[in-house]
């Protein structure tokens, strides 16, 4: 069976653009994942990437056409400046750490809940009622929020590490069981025709 490791960061616009990409091509190949949120900022100025603000203006300039065509492919609603960002990603990944651990919800569902509040929903992924509510809307306790928390700093701190030591530099991130790596929403098609054997 295969297994994917699922390296991304819950204020990330383009792991919100992922959607539920990942668990669908997980299902079909029968393939396990883990989830492994990370601090994303930290793993830039680790690996030799640069925070958005800091970036030059061109830069930005095109990421903001990126996000607006990726609105219109996908359909998905969206808002290129949500009222809550940059936001303490911290608690929304604790809660998706304990929640892993506690199991009995929906992985995927609780992720891209996390990140719609913010880019589709102008909530504050970082509030506890959000979090809480993203917990219950996808099927887990909500206290998860509350009880999970040194696990959660333990584990959010630890996946920083494996990730630079496992050559990630930015989010989503997948890599397989095979040490084969797909960065981006867009590679989403080449990891379903990597576990097809067709590439």
């Amino acid at each position: 069976m295969a297994h994917i490791d699922y390296y991304f960061a819950t204020l990330s616009p383009f792991t919100y653009f992922a959607g539920t990409g990942l668990e669908e091509i997980a299902a079909r190949h029968g393939a396990t994942v883990t989830y492994k949120p990370l601090d994303i900022l930290g793993l830039f100025s680790r690996t030799g990437g640069t925070p958005p603000a800091q970036r030059h203006p061109s830069r930005m300039d095109y990421r903001a056409q990126e996000l607006t065509r990726l609105a219109k492919k996908t359909g998905m609603p969206f808002n290129l400046k949500p009222a809550f960002w940059p936001f303490n990603a911290a608690p929304s990944s604790y809660a998706v750490i304990a929640a892993q651990q506690a199991g009995g919800g929906d992985m995927g569902a609780l992720v891209h809940g996390i990140l719609r509040a913010c880019w589709a929903e102008e909530k504050d992924a970082a509030d506890d009622a959000v979090i809480r509510a993203c917990l219950a809307s996808a099927g887990f306790d909500p206290s998860l929020a509350d009880s999970g928390l040194l696990l959660g700093a333990e584990t959010y701190a630890r996946n920083l590490e494996e990730a630079v030591e496992r050559g990630v530099f930015g989010a989503p991130f997948y890599i397989t069981d095979r040490d084969q790596r797909f960065w981006g929403q867009d590679r989403l098609a080449d990891l379903d025709a990597h576990l097809s054997g067709d590439l």
